[in-house]
């Protein structure tokens, strides 16, 4: 049996007709940016998400730094995050001009720990951008009252955690905008590049409006801005993916038990960890291998075995190859449980489409190398 990774032509093929409608009709309309099918699939996006407003740009990264400049955050000021995630998080603080702050994760759940963050945060510190890491929210009723307290603007990182929430809270009830990414590998993905900001804030929305399209609100207006528009025929997709988006997390739910029994006897992996009460759609089914020298002994033997599994920010984002030229920007704290996640991660295949039997046979996999390791 091979175990893909990715089902993106599954899914393709499972929605064909609705996907081909879509993009024919946008193909039909004759407008393709910033067109009716954009502002169409935004509205979709409102009342799914329950925000005020929700703005269609062109990737999860610009949607990040998008944010920051419309809440005037820039050279001079700090931007706490945490380093075992990709690194558009940080790349995108250091687009602003701001400097990043490293926290540690919490040691369970890999989302920045609340703990760690009232010690970092200095007179410079402006705002804290917790990533909702492997489709789990991070603990945003304890970040919001740091936030509140220190007066910090919050941006929620929800690439990764499309219909996720917390145990008494929404993404976006607790924070001044989330973020998002609809490139392909995402739960809820496009076929090219895409993203989108939420938020409740009227001034967010109009300067990130204008931002997003040379600075312009009406034709022939522009002042200082970008290029980062959502193309029509990506939110002609995912507007026909988002009527799917809680089936499909309720099948990688689903799934992500599935595995979870299967392996809850294994002596040499650590599983996933769901706080009480959090929905959790498991963009990743990521491991750890607890001793982290043997992460990419067990990498090999499913990779050789034909299961599909990867691993994900396993180099920390102070480590990696380009960070020395950032060094000036960024300050990096005790991260020793971030350090250790990327070094004892890997990520097992994880997509709505992935059959029991794909599970199974993983498991399988996953238990002979176990057994095999003592």
């Amino acid at each position: 049996m091979q175990v893909p990774f990715y089902g993106h032509v599954r899914q393709y093929h499972n929605i064909k007709a609705e996907i081909d409608d879509k993009i024919q009709e946008v193909l039909e309309s004759g407008q393709y940016v910033l067109g009716p099918m954009l502002k169409k699939f935004e509205g979709e996006m409102r009342e799914y998400f329950g925000s005020k407003y929700a703005i269609g740009v062109g990737n999860g990264t610009d949607a990040i730094w998008l944010a920051l400049m419309a809440l005037g955050v820039g050279p001079g000021d700090e931007v706490i995050t945490h380093p075992n995630t990709f690194f558009a998080t940080a790349e995108a603080i250091w687009i602003a001009g701001a400097k990043v702050v490293f926290v540690d994760c919490d040691p369970r759940t890999k989302c920045i720990d609340p703990l760690k963050i009232e010690s970092a945060i200095t007179d410079k510190t402006k705002a804290i951008i917790p990533v909702h890491l492997y489709g789990q929210c991070a603990d945003m009723t304890a970040i919001s009252k740091i936030a509140k307290k220190h007066k910090l603007f919050v941006i929620e990182d929800n690439a990764q955690a499309i219909d996720a929430r917390g145990d008494n809270f929404k993404q976006g009830e607790l924070s001044d905008a989330v973020a998002t990414s609809f490139i392909i590998q995402k739960n809820l993905g496009c076929f090219g590049d895409g993203g989108a900001l939420f938020t409740n804030n009227p001034q967010i929305d109009e300067t990130v409006r204008k931002l997003r399209n040379h600075g312009s609100a009406r034709r022939d207006n522009h002042s200082f801005g970008f290029n980062s528009r959502l193309d029509d025929i990506q939110a002609g997709v995912l507007s026909a993916k988002l009527k799917h988006i809680v089936e499909w997390s309720d099948q990688r739910i689903k799934l992500a038990k599935r595995y979870t029994e299967g392996l809850k006897d294994v002596k040499n992996i650590i599983l996933p960890f769901v706080m009480p009460g959090y929905r959790h759609v498991f963009h990743l089914y990521v491991v750890e291998v607890k001793d982290s020298s043997k992460r990419n002994s067990l990498l090999k033997f499913l990779n050789d075995n034909n299961v599909d599994a990867k691993t994900h920010y396993s180099i920390v984002i102070h480590k990696q190859e380009g960070f020395p030229w950032y060094k000036g920007f960024a300050i990096v704290g005790p991260v020793k449980n971030a350090e250790l996640n990327a070094e004892s991660c890997v990520s097992l295949p994880m997509f709505p489409e992935l059959t029991d039997a794909e599970v199974d046979y993983s498991i399988q996999k996953v238990l002979e190398w176990d057994k095999a390791n003592g």
